[in-house]
C-alpha cells in the first residue's frame, strides 16, 4: 500500500503559521513589545498585584487560557499567580450587557475588580472592539498598567493602552496563533524571575 502524502493544505497552514513566528522573530518592533510586555507582568507580581484580561469570541476564550496559565502553571512548579478573565463570568457578562450595554462588559468589571498596580491586557484581532477599548480606558483610569494585543492594525484598542503588542499579520487565526505565543512567552519569562527569586 502507498503511503498517504501530507494533505498540501496541512503544510500550506503550517507553513503560514511557521512564516508568522518568523515575522515577528525577525520584527525588533514586536520582540521589544513583548520584552516590555513580559517585565511589565513581572513587575506587577513584584508588586503583589493581579492580572485582569479580556476579550471577545476566540480572543475571551484565549484570556481564559492565558490566565490559567498564571492560576495553575505554565512549565515550572511554583506558587499560583493572580489573573482573571472578565470574559469568564457569563452572569457578569450577561447582565452587564444586558443592563448598561455590551460595550461596558470589561470596563464595569474593571471598576469592580481593578486596583491600581494591577494590570489590565485587552485582546482584539481587529483593533477595534469597542468594549475592549473602553476596558483599557476604564483600567487607565483605575491607575492600572494596560496592554493590548492587536494585529498589524491596533486601531482604538491600540490606542486606549500603555503598550501594543502588535501581531504582524491581518488574518484573524494567525493574529491569535500570535497572541497565544506571547501569553505562553509572558508566562514563562514570569516563571523564570519567579524561580530565580527576583518576584
Amino acid at each position: 500500500m502507498t503511503e498517504r502524502q501530507p494533505d498540501e493544505h496541512v503544510k500550506s497552514s503550517l507553513e503560514k503559521g511557521r512564516d508568522l513566528m518568523e515575522d515577528m522573530l525577525g520584527d525588533g518592533a514586536v520582540l521589544r513589545s513583548v520584552e516590555q510586555f513580559a517585565e511589565t507582568a513581572a513587575e506587577v507580581y513584584r508588586s503583589r498585584g493581579k492580572l485582569l484580561l479580556f476579550g471577545n469570541g476566540g480572543s475571551a476564550a484565549d484570556s481564559v487560557h492565558i490566565a490559567a496559565e498564571f492560576v495553575g502553571r505554565f512549565l515550572s512548579e511554583r506558587q499560583p499567580l493572580p489573573a482573571l478573565s472578565l470574559a469568564a463570568n457569563m452572569s457578569a457578562v450577561t447582565a452587564i450587557g444586558n443592563d448598561y450595554g455590551y460595550e461596558e462588559i470589561f470596563a464595569r468589571q474593571v471598576r469592580a475588580l481593578g486596583n491600581p498596580g494591577d494590570i489590565a491586557i485587552g485582546l482584539s484581532t481587529s483593533g477595534n472592539s469597542e468594549n475592549v477599548s473602553r476596558g483599557l480606558a476604564a483600567s487607565a483610569s483605575a491607575g492600572l498598567a494596560t496592554v493590548a494585543l492587536t494585529g498589524a492594525n491596533p486601531g482604538p484598542v491600540g490606542d486606549a493602552a500603555d503598550q501594543t503588542v502588535a501581531i504582524p499579520s491581518q488574518s484573524t487565526p494567525y493574529i491569535q496563533m500570535g497572541h497565544m505565543a506571547v501569553g505562553h512567552l509572558v508566562c514563562d519569562w514570569v516563571e523564570a524571575e519567579l524561580i530565580a527569586g527576583r518576584i
